[in-house]
């Protein structure tokens, strides 16, 4: 089939969603799609009237209209992941188990047509108002903790979160679809003001901050959100949100699912004092990018089972710092290279829980788990930390392509609440 300029609109769809079913789902011809989508975004920003294909011998016309149908199409079959992280500190281990680790694995799964990875400096300063700077300058080391972990920038779009305007237009609508009373009830939202302190003094950027996030996931129309167990509240926080917006104004919005780590020991990491949640605030964690010496110096002033007094003693497991460290980063193949008294790690516990097993070996012992486990990751970091001029063209071509994306959604939003005046036809009639 041969398409010319004077092709119907609608046989020119046919046309290419035969097409993109095909090389989606057959593999028939897959370098005719990329070219087809490598035009989407020419004809969303650009004033062309129409798009030329050539490809295995055929000319193809495509009006502006056609395309603009095509890439909604691509958009509903596209599996597409958002996630990232506020930029006010490195980040830590808790942040590698609990969805670092996730990410990466989805990444190089082949099954997400895109992802999109935020450096969330706008939620960072709306609890550091006053501490700009803080934000500012971490948000290298968020980068380059993201690449040091296999974040492959030719794989994800990295993007600083303030780049992108149209979240934050997204955002003022969403805020007229949420009560006062549901953020309140947030579960995450009343556990992080608590932890802050805020009590009355609550910034208003802070308190709509699950707003914000909806905002986030939905302008890149993300199917898929790997986060860690503290974000749940969040995500359904969305949900509601993306289901109100579709029942008041038409499908518009896409439904996202959370993705939580498949070791239950990596929900929440807590932090080496003992606390429940592992964080850079409360200055308890172990830090992706810390040397050797110092996760040494961390891991043996660890909080263990304060009834272990005596080696003698049976000691606890359940809710014991270091063994669900253990749980979360070790392996088999560890006790064989560095303690081959036992076979794994349910060995090891039985031993510990009757007694007879002191509580400064088994620290040695994670210590020489979490080094093997970190060393690499500290090597990339190294390496990318003489790259930086590359480190920021990659965060600015990741925010060129997210804000591209975001205003793709946002067109869609406001001609859902018929809000996109001067390009309604009808909106004098």
């Amino acid at each position: 089939m041969k398409l010319h300029a004077g092709t119907e609109a609608g046989e020119q769809h046919k046309f290419l969603y035969k097409y993109r079913i095909n090389a989606l789902f057959y593999q028939k011809n897959p370098a005719w799609i990329r070219k087809v989508e490598g035009c989407i975004f020419s004809v969303l920003t650009l004033s062309l009237e129409r798009i030329i294909i050539k490809e295995l011998g055929q000319r193809i016309c495509i009006s502006i209209q056609v395309m603009k149908i095509y890439a909604k199409e691509i958009s509903k079959m596209s599996k597409i992941i958002l996630t990232g992280d506020r930029p006010t500190g490195r980040l830590h281990v808790g942040h590698y188990v609990g969805s670092l680790k996730e990410r990466v694995k989805l990444q190089n799964s082949g099954e997400y047509d895109e992802i999109y990875i935020m450096i969330a400096d706008a939620q960072a300063l709306t609890d550091n108002a006053e501490h700009p700077e803080k934000v500012r300058q971490n948000i290298m080391n968020v980068a380059l903790d993201y690449l040091a972990c296999g974040i492959d920038p030719e794989k994800c779009h990295i993007f600083i979160q303030s780049m992108v305007p149209e979240l934050t237009e997204l955002t003022f609508y969403y805020m007229n679809l949420v009560t006062v009373s549901r953020v309140q009830r947030n579960p995450t939202v009343k556990a992080e003001i608590k932890q802050r302190n805020f009590e009355a003094s609550i910034p208003v950027g802070f308190f709509c901050y699950p707003i914000s996030q909806a905002a986030d996931i939905t302008a890149f129309r993300a199917t898929t959100v790997p986060v860690g167990e503290d974000q749940m509240p969040m995500i359904e926080q969305c949900k509601e949100i993306v289901h109100k917006f579709n029942s008041v104004y038409g499908e518009t919005l896409t439904d996202p699912e959370i993705v939580l780590p498949s070791n239950k020991s990596c929900l929440r990491l807590p932090g080496i004092d003992g606390k429940a949640k592992m964080s850079k605030s409360l200055g308890n964690c172990i830090y992706l990018s810390d040397e050797e010496d110092v996760v040494k110096k961390k891991v043996m002033s660890m909080f263990t089972d304060p009834n272990h007094l005596r080696v003698e003693d049976p000691g606890q497991v359940e809710g014991n710092p270091v063994f669900i460290y253990l749980d979360a980063f070790c392996k088999d193949e560890y006790f064989e290279e560095f303690w081959p008294e036992y076979k794994n790690l349910d060995e090891l516990k039985a031993h510990y829980q009757r007694g007879g097993l002191g509580d400064v070996k088994v620290k040695k012992f994670l210590n020489k788990v979490l080094q093997a486990e970190l060393a690499p990751i500290r090597a990339r970091r190294k390496e990318w930390e003489q790259k930086l001029p590359e480190v920021f063209a990659i965060l600015k071509e990741g925010s060129k392509a997210a804000e591209a994306k975001a205003a793709e959604t946002l067109q869609d939003v406001k001609a859902a609440m018929r809000i996109n005046y001067f390009d309604d036809a009808d909106f004098l009639n």
